[in-house]
């Protein structure tokens, strides 16, 4: 049975939008803000996910329940640029249930 998830991500423009974010598609964060054309192209996930470029930083708004930060997120965090507290690498967050009601804003690029 399909399983979608509302969330709200936060563009570059600063433009709002709440999508369905599929949950039986073993998809992240990254690869929806990817599929729905909410960055332009070559400029979100360029290492393909693999946490090796911060390219899909984004800011967590919300108070959702994420999964830990591994050290291979966090030796990339400490790396790029316009990290702040709540910073988080899209590619990271695998899409399940329990993101329910996320609210993320993507960093600047560069």
């Amino acid at each position: 049975m399909e399983q979608d998830v509302k969330i709200t991500i936060i563009d570059r423009e600063g433009v709002t939008h709440e999508i369905d974010a599929p949950t039986d598609m073993n998809m992240n964060l990254m690869e929806v803000v990817r599929s729905y054309e909410l960055a332009p192209e070559g400029t979100i996930g360029i290492c393909g996910g693999m946490a090796m470029c911060a390219s899909c930083q984004c800011y967590v708004l919300s108070d959702t329940e994420l999964p830990e930060m591994q050290d291979d997120e966090e030796a990339m965090l400490a790396e790029a640029f316009h990290v702040e507290d709540n910073s988080r690498l899209g590619c990271q967050i695998p899409i399940t249930e329990e993101l329910a009601g996320l609210k993320v804003q993507l960093a600047p690029e560069e």
